[in-house]
């Protein structure tokens, strides 16, 4: 094994993460009910927004090109996929 920077270690990295959250949970408290029911809110709307915009825009292309139902459910999980990595990368943000 190699003398590298402590930092590159994944258990430092971890170890210092879980420190910074610990010191800001004993700094700010835990949150209130109305903020977590705010998240919960946020986190269903960054889900099912991109959804519906994919399906409408499938229906939008079908009604255009008269192919029946051809590409909606393509740009449904289109959208699908696209508000399942937001809602993702926002909760992982926190």
């Amino acid at each position: 094994m190699s003398k590298d920077a402590p930092d590159d270690d994944p258990l430092i990295r971890e170890t210092r993460l879980r420190q910074k959250r610990h010191r800001r949970w004993l700094r700010e408290g835990d949150l209130s009910v109305g903020r977590r029911l705010a998240q919960i809110g946020v986190l269903g709307w960054i889900l099912v927004l991109p959804t519906l915009a994919g399906l409408f825009f499938g229906r939008w292309l079908d009604a255009q090109l008269e192919t029946g139902i051809f590409w909606s459910a393509p740009f449904l999980l289109i959208g699908l996929c696209i508000g399942g990595w937001t809602a993702w990368k926002w909760m992982n943000a926190r």
